[in-house]
């Protein structure tokens, strides 16, 4: 491997529509999950309606900070946090604080395709040499590895249902564009996602 090939690149480029449907179908205890900006929470916005689905808008990098407290708030259930490449590269420090921190239940999921998609495709300042796999290690969460394929992707999903510290997954994802688009309703999305996390009794 040259210095400038990082794991990330001999893994297979996936889809990241089809990597959110395959990780909702196998959430059966109401976990929650985080969906940072843009074309991550579309996606998992048309991967199906859930009450414990949280939709940001207009936060980028916030996706993990955001699933870190909901993890550390209800440590009985399982939570993930998906977010793109972009959005992490704002928020690195988040990695050090999540690995401190130990949260047992949280799984994070960065979807890297390299490019700043909804602005216009720019390249992030990572697309060539930074592994973020290999940062988040560096912070201190061990548990952290790209998926080779979908296969992998599912095992690895699977191996974090039952894990007993935080777990972060790399995607390699192709550029194409979110399937659907999320309702702009803050005040709905936080009011939905706290009755499904049980913090709110319906009126």
């Amino acid at each position: 491997m040259s210095p400038t090939q990082t794991p990330a690149r001999n893994t297979k480029v996936m889809n990241r529509f089809d990597l959110t449907s395959r990780l909702v179908a196998k959430l059966k205890n109401q976990e929650a999950i985080v969906g940072g900006i843009g074309n991550t929470n579309f996606d998992l916005w048309a991967a199906g309606h859930r009450p414990q689905n949280f939709y940001m808008l207009g936060s980028m990098g916030l996706a993990f900070p955001i699933a870190l407290g909901v993890a550390l708030a209800q440590p009985d259930r399982r939570v993930f946090a998906l977010e793109g490449d972009g959005s992490l590269l704002m928020q690195l420090g988040c990695l050090s604080t999540i690995a401190t921190l130990r949260p047992k239940n949280l799984t994070m999921v960065v979807m890297d395709n390299g490019i700043y998609q909804i602005t216009g495709a720019q390249p992030t300042p990572a697309a060539a040499s930074t592994d973020l796999m290999a940062v988040a290690v560096g912070c201190g969460l061990t548990n952290s590895s790209w998926a080779a394929d979908e296969e992998d992707f599912e095992r690895l999903v699977d191996q974090s249902l039952t894990a007993s510290e935080p777990m972060l997954i790399g995607v390699r994802i192709d550029d194409k564009p979110g399937t659907g688009t999320t309702r702009r309703d803050p005040v709905q999305i936080r009011e939905r996602f706290m009755l499904g996390l049980g913090v709110r009794e319906a009126l």
